[in-house]
């Protein structure tokens, strides 16, 4: 039994894990903030303001979710001001745990964007004015960036932490080479090493069970999915799968799952007979199939319907067999990475 798994509470209205290895609690599902933003800011025409915003994050908070997770990038850091404000109406800070990450870009010009040095001391900085706080507790590296020595990048991100403005680092998806170098050179040097990796992960998208999950999970990392409905796909059936306003203008999105369609099919019609069996949704199998896996922490889950919620937390009481699990996952092939 993994540490992941021993960690985890078994009542879903209090569910908590450890991130990893580290003694870091955090909820068994973490509200991801990208869904909330403004608008008129940034590359996410589908996001939803504030005050719709308001009732989720609500709602996460009463059912026991305490961890968010956002980024500079999402909405032009219109996510990280709506994460912040929101935050403070609910609890003291001590009470949440706040995640946000650095990479993309998010002014013209140079050292806008990627890992330097300069990027990440600047950015660290204002996403903390975003959002309101003195630190956050877990500052990620939102993808590898091929262009930044990887000594400066994680020198940098231990001055970070040194500093008080991060109590943890993590990182994204990556080939496990790359997050292999940047984990030995912090070691090497003596600096801060990520605890945890946020990857793309579902019964549809499962490559990181070949190389990157068992690295995490021998070295105490901890793994916070994104995706883990497969933007929705896996939550109803395949006849249903339709378009919405995120659906027509996510141009990443419309990159992803693309591969193998007749296996993709076969995989959420299993989704849809076992949700049957256990009369829950089809959402709350696919999450407790993610939950169920040793290396996983904690699924990350968007929100812009209430019942998004309730399906999430629901999700961490399901206990499925193992001739479902079978059934789940007997149709999937292998296929090229996608969402680096």
């Amino acid at each position: 039994m993994s540490a992941n798994e021993m960690a985890r509470s078994s009542d879903p209205a209090t569910a908590t894990t450890r991130l990893g290895a580290t003694g870091l609690e955090i909820s068994s599902v973490v509200l991801g903030m990208m869904s909330y933003g403004d608008p008129d800011r940034g590359a996410h025409p589908w996001s939803v303001g504030i005050d719709a915003a308001r009732p989720f994050v609500r709602r996460a908070f009463e059912a026991g979710i305490t961890t968010f997770d956002t980024a500079n990038v999402y909405s032009a850091g219109s996510s990280e001001e709506i994460t912040g404000t929101l935050l403070k109406e609910l609890a003291p800070r001590e009470d949440v745990q706040v995640l946000t990450k650095v990479n993309g870009r998010m002014r013209p010009g140079r050292n806008g964007a990627g890992l330097s040095r300069a990027a990440i001391m600047h950015e660290i900085d204002a996403s903390l004015t975003r959002l309101g706080t003195d630190y956050v507790d877990l500052y990620q590296i939102h993808r590898f960036d091929p262009l930044t020595p990887v000594e400066e990048t994680m020198e940098a991100l231990h001055d970070v932490v040194k500093s008080g403005k991060a109590r943890y680092i993590g990182a994204s998806s990556m080939w496990a080479w790359q997050f292999a170098e940047m984990q030995h050179v912090a070691e090497r040097h003596g600096w801060t090493r990520f605890v945890s990796m946020q990857d793309q992960y579902n019964l549809l998208e499962r490559e990181e069970e070949r190389e990157m999950h068992p690295f995490c999970a021998h070295t105490g990392v901890g793994v916070i999915p994104w995706s883990p409905l497969a933007r929705g796909k896996l939550a109803r059936p395949w006849d249903a799968q339709g378009s919405g306003s995120r659906a027509d203008t996510d141009e990443f999105g419309k990159t992803l799952y693309r591969q193998d369609e007749d296996a993709n099919r076969a995989i959420v019609d299993a989704v849809q007979q076992i949700a049957e069996a256990h009369e829950a949704s089809m959402a709350q199998i696919a999450l407790a199939w993610v939950m169920r896996q040793p290396a996983v922490s904690a699924p990350i889950v968007g929100a812009t319907k209430e019942h998004h919620i309730d399906d999430a937390v629901a999700a961490t009481a399901i206990t499925l067999t193992d001739d479902e699990v079978t059934r789940l996952e007997s149709a999937y092939t292998p296929r090229v990475p996608s969402g680096f």
